[in-house]
């Protein structure tokens, strides 16, 4: 049986090393993951009751319009029902725009290095790819972007705060690309570290939609709001659109205790908050941390931060501090290759990390 030809270019998704796996591997009791951007401080303590009580109805299928949710998120929003698309996880998302709008005769257009499932999806579909490598601040480069499209392209995909420079776009520049892109391409924004955003200058994309009906926003619930393991999140697009992409979506494709706990969590936007403060707490530090030792790091809108080491390759360092017993990514894997990306954990998890990191260097070496 011979699958298709792109299919064979593809590798599976390889996560990170699971947390008992390591704590066996090098003879450790503690293990802490920061290589996912997950939340450390977790959800909202009333989802998780709300989780709880959900349990008892897991027998039943859940609802496949995902009718409250959606309303109680289009009420959030300030947006119609109908402009909402629901994913198992924004990745869903992507791949229903993609298996919706590419084809072997399409092209789509992307940065490089970005989040690896525009990519992934992009090609099981056949689309020709065009990626435009970040400029040297970690920014997408959307003056090359623009050029890279014609009449061929479907899709112009903007991760902002990117994955994984945790650099953001500006609204004038994203006004001035949305103001030469032509009408009918899609200009998808993937905001999944959208509220953890504090840049002044940072747009309101739910509003520029109404002026820009080609503009997709793409958010979870996995990141700032703690459900990561739930995988819930959406799109958000002129009611056209989203009427065109829905049948591809899987029946019942989010479960009903992920629908329960987003609903329980847009009550409670007030733990949100903390969770933001305490991230750009943690954010800080580590920034500290790089001016003290002459380190260079990509400034982030998001829940981690990308350092370069300049002198050392990330497997590295990643290597070095897994023997400390913290997981975090290595930039060999992402384009990075002197880099390491580690997720911004609880004030304890930040300050072990960074002592671990400050006898590396102390050391000069990794042994």
């Amino acid at each position: 049986m011979k699958a298709k030809e792109q299919i064979l270019t593809l590798k599976a998704y390889q996560p990170g090393k699971p947390i008992e796996e390591v704590k066996k591997e090098l003879g450790l009791t503690s293990v802490i993951k920061l290589a996912s951007n997950e939340n450390p401080f977790g959800c909202a303590p009333a989802v998780k009751e709300a989780v709880m009580d959900e349990l008892d109805r897991v027998s039943i299928y859940p609802d496949g319009y995902a009718a409250e949710i959606r309303e109680k998120l289009s009420r959030h929003l300030g947006v119609q029902a109908r402009q909402i698309l629901f994913g198992n996880g924004s990745d869903e998302v992507v791949q229903m725009f993609c298996r919706t709008y590419l084809s072997p005769s399409t092209n789509t257009v992307m940065a490089t290095p970005t989040f690896p499932q525009y990519r992934h999806n992009s090609v099981i579909e056949g689309a020709e790819i065009r990626e435009i490598p970040l400029n040297g601040n970690g920014d997408h480069d959307l003056d090359e972007m623009y050029k890279a499209i014609d009449k061929d392209t479907k899709i112009v995909w903007l991760c902002t705060p990117n994955n994984p420079t945790g650099t953001y776009i500006p609204k004038d520049k994203l006004v001035s690309f949305l103001d030469c892109v032509p009408s009918d391409v899609i200009v998808a924004c993937d905001e999944a570290y959208c509220e953890y955003v504090d840049a002044p200058d940072y747009p309101d994309t739910i509003e520029l939609q109404r002026e820009y009906p080609n503009l997709v926003v793409l958010r979870t619930f996995s990141k700032a709001f703690g459900l990561a393991s739930l995988r819930i999140g959406y799109g958000v697009a002129h009611e056209d659109l989203i009427q065109v992409v829905d049948p591809v979506r899987e029946p019942f494709n989010t479960s009903r205790v992920a629908q329960r706990a987003a609903i329980t969590a847009l009550d409670h936007l007030d733990y949100l908050k903390m969770c933001k403060a305490r991230n750009r707490e943690g954010m800080v530090l580590y920034e500290q941390f790089c001016d003290q030792h002459g380190l260079s790091y990509y400034p982030s809108q998001g829940n981690f931060i990308l350092i370069d080491f300049k002198t050392k390759q990330g497997d590295e360092v990643f290597q070095y501090l897994l023997r400390q017993g913290y997981i975090v990514r290595s930039g060999n894997a992402l384009g990075f290759p002197t880099c390491v990306r580690i997720t911004v954990g609880s004030e304890e998890q930040n300050k072990g990390v960074i002592d671990s990191l400050t006898n590396l260097l102390v050391s000069k070496t990794v042994e």
